[in-house]
């Protein structure tokens, strides 16, 4: 099976092109097996692109643990730069199937293996039930106590953490924490606990975030079947909206992700008002074959 390795802001996944592959007959156990940094190809999962009828292609993503994913927005951009450089798709507006629903994107190509995409994430979710978390109510759950956190610990000092929590749906479940420093909250310890806490029912995506700026942050992400990665698009999406929700920001950011910069605004004017757009790089790695 013929594949191609891809990132966004170095958030990396292995990537099937079906249009001239097979389907793999159990893509969520070949995920796990390709995935593997040290016996596989290395990635944070698997990306199948498939023909559609509704659109260009269909993406199909798991995560590095074989589970399958809503949405991801830097593996959209790559699937959006894959159906555009192999031909399946002409530069420029390109719509591509996910588990969100019709996504449309805007391909410009930036050399043989490498694109800018800008993306239209859609409008985020905030009902508690459709995120889902599960606190009680119906409002937005802005700012709102954690119960996943526990009980305070020395290093929400150290960081100087803020243990409220803004939910957040972009199609996939997000949690987003503030702090101070961002480099000192111990992602490794933290981030499967709140992944797995109860009052997530489909787990979640953790972010940790440092406001440098109005227009500027910086995030770390603890990726739901993942764990930590790189960057996280659909997360940086949702930290776009929970720092408008909580003043924090303003509703057009640069999110600095260890990979890389990603672009997003939470648009109020137009035919797309309320939805939110990002931009960012889509490149190619190396191709190569997977002979299992």
């Amino acid at each position: 099976m013929k594949f191609v390795k891809m990132h966004g802001a170095g958030n990396d996944y292995v990537y099937v092109d079906c249009f001239v592959e097979p389907i793999p007959r159990d893509p969520a156990g070949l995920a796990p097996r390709i995935a593997d940094r040290h016996r596989g190809v290395g990635g944070d999962g698997l990306v199948l692109v498939q023909p559609s009828t509704i659109a260009a292609a269909r993406m199909r993503m798991f995560n590095a643990d074989g589970s399958e994913a809503e949405m991801c927005g830097n593996g959209i951009r790559c699937v959006a730069h894959l159906v555009v450089s192999r031909g399946h798709a002409a530069p420029g507006g390109v719509a591509i199937e996910t588990g969100r629903g019709l996504l449309t994107v805007e391909v410009t190509p930036t050399g043989a293996r490498s694109s800018r995409v800008r993306v239209d994430m859609g409008a985020p979710m905030l009902d508690p039930a459709a995120i889902p978390v599960d606190v009680g109510g119906s409002g937005p759950v802005v700012d709102a106590p954690c119960t996943a956190l526990g009980t305070e610990e020395p290093w929400w000092a150290t960081c100087g953490l803020d243990p409220r929590m803004t939910c957040v749906s972009m199609g996939n479940p997000h949690v987003v924490f503030w702090c101070r420093e961002v480099a000192r909250v111990p992602l490794e310890m933290i981030g499967p606990r709140i992944e797995n806490a109860a009052i997530f029912p489909r787990r979640v995506n953790v972010h940790f975030v440092q406001v440098l700026s109005s227009d500027r942050v910086r995030m770390r992400t603890w990726e739901r079947g993942s764990g930590i990665t790189q960057a996280c698009g659909t997360g940086a999406a949702a930290v776009c909206v929970a720092g408008a929700l909580g003043g924090r920001t303003d509703r057009h950011i640069r999110a600095e992700l260890p990979g890389g910069t990603l672009e997003l605004e939470w648009l109020e004017r137009g035919d797309a008002a309320g939805h939110v757009v990002m931009t960012g790089p889509a490149e190619e790695v190396f191709e190569g074959t997977w002979i299992e």
